[in-house]
Order: structure tokens, then C-alpha cells, then sequence
């Protein structure tokens, strides 16, 4: 392989970093709407708080698929910019938005029983029905939100961000005065509590796509507006859900370990829980920065393969690991100097902040490995890689991590670190294989991810 994939440029770890900083702000105003509503709701009841976090809950485990599949916009559109195809980008988009339609159905229909679902599985009796009201409620908000997840995915590919921001922040500010007006009935709407976070989420939904697509109207319009015949064509299509399919499968098997880790934690009881969750919060707002340092690797790798820039690709790769794992390192750094003051910030109660503290070392380990995997997995979709990820995600979690933590927590009976040690087994193993994927592909030609038919190439 290259050495140039060890040694990026100092532009291109500012050009990594121009794209992955607002990347990374959008990615925290996505999930502060979900901290809102849960802050707002909080202020109703025990009931409605619980309520509203089992209906997100169902919601984005079953729509975490559909994210995942729209993200096989990633080489096609970044590429495409990359080898100045502007009617590929054209095809692309239309195709996305062909495909949000169609994912949003099978989606819908498998959220509509979720009644039922939760009640066998033995979900609080008085909670269920708030829950399943929220699920229904937020239906409508799911065409627009994987709309706007195509529109956002095709403008960091054309490097343009600030409209981007710019809706995300009008959003939690729609968000904010909506989950208030609406959750406790001011300025004359009825009082919906969780109902209300529900129609808040849907609204702001829109809001993100249709000002994402008035915001930057002349870069997407002229996209949306040609209308061509062959992003209608059925193979090219296909060609597109199978690039994406794995991504969606990657994030969902990902997901369910995190949930069955979870599941066993509170298994271990109430202190256990409330300590995993402490650190697995934790970890999770550092992972908002190597996430975005990906999408942006992601995009610099795939414009490199579209302008046939092997040694750029390479030094983009570089570039994207020594910002994301660098940012992971130092995160890690605190996480174990300082366990305590962070688990004496979530909590006073001592047996908690106790086992936090020993949770939260483990999880700065963790992060590291975790900041590897995931930006080699954007690495990885920029080159239009996508299946060996999957296969990849599969094995480390669910045959290294999975078994491991199994035997550390209950074989060995070393408990909550049993099971975080499992995780950072499994998480390692992922690091380790798609290390060498990276160091497998940028050792052989690269060509672009073409999806459509050798007739209009």
C-alpha cells in the first residue's frame, strides 16, 4: 500500500476538518430535538417520559434501516461530483428521493401493530397506549425525513453545509416552541403531553426537508427539475438499494447488540443499568465526532475515485482516521483520568456514580476502537464499499463481542465490566478487519460506483 495513506498533507487534514466540523453540528442538532422532547415531556409525568422513550425507541429501530439504505448516496453522488458528471448526480437524487418513497411504506406497515408488539413484549400496561399513540403520530414525519436525509446526503457531497446548519438550528427552535405550546396546551392549543412531542417531531420533519430544499433551491432545484427517464429504469435502481441495503443492515445489527447489551445490563439490576447508561451517554456524545469526521471521508474519498486521484484517496483516508481516532484518544484520555467528576455530573447517588466510575475507563478504550470503525467505515462507503462492512460489523459484534461479554459478565461473573469488556472485544475485532479492508482496497486499482446502464454511461 501507498505510504501516502499514512501521511496526509496538512491541507488535507484542514480540508477533512472544514467539511467534518459543521457535519459534526448537524449531527448534534439532530439528536438534541430528541434530548427537548424528553426534557419537555419530563415536566408531564413518569408515564409520558417513559412513554416517549419506547415509542423513539420503536421508531428508530425499525426506520434505522431505511437511514442506512439512503446513505448508498454517499459514493454515488460524491463520486459523480468528483468526475464532474453532473447528469449521474441528476439520476442519483432522483433515485434517492424514488427510494425514500418506497422505503417510507415497508416502514409504516411494520410500525402500525406496535401496539400489540409492545404489549407481548410485556412493555408497562399503562404506558403502552401513550407510546403507541406517539409511534402513530410520528408516521407522518417519516416521508420527509428520509427525504431530507437524501437532500442533506447530496449537499455534502457538494461540500455545501451551510444550508444544512442553517435548517438544523431553525428546526430545534420550531422544535423547542412547539414541544412546549403543544405538550402543556399554551396559547390555546389543547394540552397533548407526549402526543404533543410527537406532532412537534412531525412538523419539524417537514421543515427540514421543504426549507433544506427552499434554503439551497438553486443547487437542488436544478436536480429535481430535469426529470430523467432512466432514474425511473428498475436495474439502476436496485443497483442503488443493494449498495445501500448493507449499510442499513450494518447499522441495525449494530443497534441490536447495543439494545441486547442493554437488556442484560438491566438483567443485573436498577444501579447497573443507571450506570451503563451514564457511560454508554458518555461514549455516545464523542461518537457525534468521528460519525461526522466519516460522512466527510465519505465525501473527499469519493470525489478523489471520481477524479481517478489514487494517491489523493489515500491521503483522504489518512487525513479522516488521524482526525476522528486523534479526537477519540484525547476523549479517551479524560474518560480515564477523571471518571468520577464525569458520573458525579449525571448522578449523586453514590452506588451509581461508583460502578459509572468504573464503567467509564472501559468505555474511553471502547471509544477508541469505536472512532476506528467508524471512520473506516466511511472510508470504506466513499470507495463504494459496502458489503464487506456489514459482514464485518457481523462477525465482531454478534461472534467475538457477543460470546465474550456472555462469558466475561456471567461465566466469569465480573457483571457491568464483563459486558463492556465484550463490547470493546467485539468493537476491536471490527477496527482490526476493516483496517485491513482499507489497506486491502487502496492497494488495488479503484474504479467508480456506477449504477447506471452501460447505455447512458
Amino acid at each position: 500500500m501507498n505510504r501516502a495513506f499514512l501521511v496526509p498533507r496538512r491541507a488535507d487534514l484542514a480540508a477533512m476538518f472544514s467539511l467534518a466540523v459543521p457535519v459534526v453540528v448537524v449531527q448534534v442538532g439532530m439528536m438534541l430535538m430528541g434530548v427537548v422532547d424528553t426534557m419537555v415531556v419530563g415536566r408531564v409525568s413518569a408515564e409520558a417520559l417513559a412513554a416517549v422513550a419506547l415509542g423513539n425507541l420503536a421508531v428508530v429501530a425499525v426506520s434505522v434501516f431505511g437511514m442506512g439504505l439512503l446513505l448508498a448516496l454517499d459514493p454515488v453522488v460524491a463520486q459523480a461530483v468528483g468526475a464532474g458528471d453532473e447528469p449521474a448526480v441528476c439520476r442519483a437524487v432522483q433515485r434517492g428521493l424514488l427510494l425514500a418513497v418506497l422505503v417510507t411504506i415497508p416502514t409504516t406497515l411494520l410500525l402500525l401493530p406496535v401496539e400489540p408488539v409492545m404489549s407481548l413484549l410485556r412493555q408497562p400496561p399503562d404506558t403502552v397506549p401513550i407510546a403507541a399513540g406517539f409511534v402513530y403520530r410520528s408516521l407522518p414525519g417519516l416521508l420527509p425525513f428520509f427525504g431530507f436525509i437524501v437532500l442533506r446526503q447530496t449537499l455534502q457531497a457538494h461540500e455545501r453545509m451551510r444550508p444544512i446548519v442553517t435548517v438544523i438550528i431553525a428546526a430545534n427552535v420550531l422544535n423547542l416552541v412547539l414541544d412546549v405550546v403543544l405538550v402543556f396546551g399554551l396559547l390555546g392549543a389543547p394540552v397533548m403531553g407526549a402526543f404533543g412531542a410527537a406532532w412537534a417531531t412531525t412538523a419539524c420533519r417537514y421543515l427540514l426537508f421543504l426549507g433544506l430544499l427552499f434554503a439551497d433551491r438553486r443547487e437542488l432545484v436544478p436536480l429535481l427539475s430535469r426529470v430523467d427517464g432512466e432514474a425511473l429504469r428498475l436495474r439502476p435502481l436496485l443497483a442503488m438499494a443493494r449498495l445501500g441495503a448493507p449499510i442499513g443492515l450494518q447499522i441495525q445489527l449494530e443497534v441490536a447488540a447495543f439494545g441486547v447489551i442493554g437488556l442484560l445490563m438491566g438483567g443485573l439490576g436498577t444501579i447497573e443499568m443507571a450506570a451503563h447508561q451514564v457511560a454508554i451517554n458518555l461514549a455516545s456524545l464523542t461518537f457525534m465526532v468521528p460519525l461526522g469526521v466519516a460522512s466527510a471521508s465519505a465525501v473527499r474519498v469519493g470525489h478523489a475515485i471520481g477524479r481517478a486521484d489514487g494517491p489523493e484517496v489515500r491521503r483522504a483516508a489518512g487525513a479522516a482516521l488521524a482526525c476522528g481516532v486523534g479526537f477519540m484518544a484525547c476523549t479517551a484520555l479524560l474518560f480515564l483520568a477523571l471518571p468520577r467528576a464525569f458520573a458525579s455530573a449525571y448522578t449523586s447517588e453514590v452506588a451509581v456514580v461508583g460502578l459509572a466510575a468504573a464503567l467509564i475507563p472501559i468505555a474511553g478504550v471502547f471509544q477508541i476502537f469505536d472512532g476506528v470503525q467508524v471512520v473506516s467505515s466511511g472510508i470504506l462507503r466513499g470507495l463504494g464499499d459496502t458489503r464487506a462492512p456489514m459482514v464485518i460489523n457481523v462477525l465482531g459484534f454478534w461472534l467475538v463481542g457477543m460470546p465474550v461479554s456472555l462469558g466475561l459478565a456471567f461465566g466469569l461473573g465480573l457483571g457491568p465490566r464483563g459486558l463492556w469488556w465484550g463490547l470493546v472485544a467485539g468493537i476491536a475485532a471490527v477496527a482490526a478487519l476493516l483496517l485491513a479492508r482499507i489497506a486491502s482496497r487502496l492497494s488495488r486499482p479503484m474504479a467508480r460506483v456506477v449504477v447506471d446502464e452501460p447505455s447512458v454511461r
